[in-house]
């Protein structure tokens, strides 16, 4: 990590609408903190359209964010979308409740406001992996594709697994049951199919799906697929990429593939896909593809 310090160009503070509502007491410190240490131009937008218009007459300002993980990943969409990602760090100052800030977390952000905003003034920049879609889209942590639901109920054998060695996304499970709790919750509401789907999604059997990685295929729609997960990793370039299959008739221990690739494609049968904050799909084909250390966030220094 190379020390950041204040920005010559001073600080552009974008307060996210959700944070501003939620919790004005630690939006008010964190304005005070920034506005002490450094210039800083104060931004309350009202709504996402403008929130983009003053993230891009950001001038030479670097980005803070406050708010929560959305508005984190809001943020370097649209940075990555005007190819801007390469100008400077960003900042996050997290404001919200705990389930919203499992991202900032995993990324080494301090969840206390003023220790956040210290960091923005003091801090060191970390440079940041990157996984880009076939659609523009950006993923900060990483992706799941979680099993389907094993009968009814969330005790489901399937369910339960998704988050046995791992948070969803292959990522490590974060400190502290609030947190965890509002995952599994996520998983449970991402694992039920939604409404006229197709019946190749499984019925919990699993998914039939086409993995590739780096045009190596880990499975594939002859078989049945119970959960996907590709998370970005800061250092060597390569994401972590895990996919289980299905149990087989035997009830033996189901098979798991881990892989390192740069690259990695998804297809089939509908499926959605958890993508840090966001679900999305369904969707038939997905690639996404590790962009190294292509995003900088500022972070405490190492003592």
């Amino acid at each position: 990590m190379s020390h950041a310090g204040a920005p010559v160009g001073g600080l552009l503070v974008l307060v996210d609408p959700v944070a501003r509502r939620l919790d004005g007491e630690s939006v008010r410190i964190a304005k005070d903190v920034l506005s002490a240490g450094a210039a800083a131009k104060i931004c309350l937008p009202d709504s996402q359209e403008e929130f983009a218009r003053a993230l891009a007459r950001r001038g030479h300002r670097q980005p803070v964010i406050v708010g929560d993980d959305r508005a984190l990943v809001r943020a370097v969409g649209l940075l990555h979308r005007e190819r801007a990602l390469s100008e400077g760090a960003v900042s996050l100052i997290p404001v919200g409740p705990a389930g919203s800030l499992v991202l900032a977390l995993q990324l080494g952000v301090p969840l206390s406001a003023v220790s956040a905003a210290r960091a923005v003034l003091d801090g060191a920049v970390g440079m940041r992996d990157l996984l880009v879609d076939d659609s523009d889209g950006v993923v900060l942590g990483g992706i799941g594709i979680p099993p389907p639901p094993v009968g009814a109920g969330s005790g489901s054998r399937s369910g339960a697994r998704f988050g046995a060695r791992t948070g969803p996304g292959g990522v490590p499970r974060p400190a502290g049951p609030s947190v965890w709790n509002a995952y599994r919750s996520l998983v449970r509401t991402f694992g039920r199919p939604p409404a006229g789907a197709p019946s190749g999604t499984g019925s919990g059997g699993g998914h039939r799906l086409r993995v590739e990685a780096d045009g190596v295929v880990l499975a594939d729609v002859d078989g049945m697929v119970e959960d996907v997960a590709v998370s970005a990793r800061e250092g060597d370039g390569l994401a972590d990429v895990l996919v289980r299959l299905a149990a087989g008739p035997d009830g033996d221990r189901d098979p798991v593939v881990r892989v390192r690739a740069s690259a990695v494609t998804v297809s089939g049968a509908d499926f959605r896909y958890r993508s840090d904050v966001a679900i999305t799909g369904p969707v038939r084909r997905r690639t996404w593809t590790l962009r190294p250390g292509a995003w900088g966030l500022t972070l405490p220094l190492q003592r």
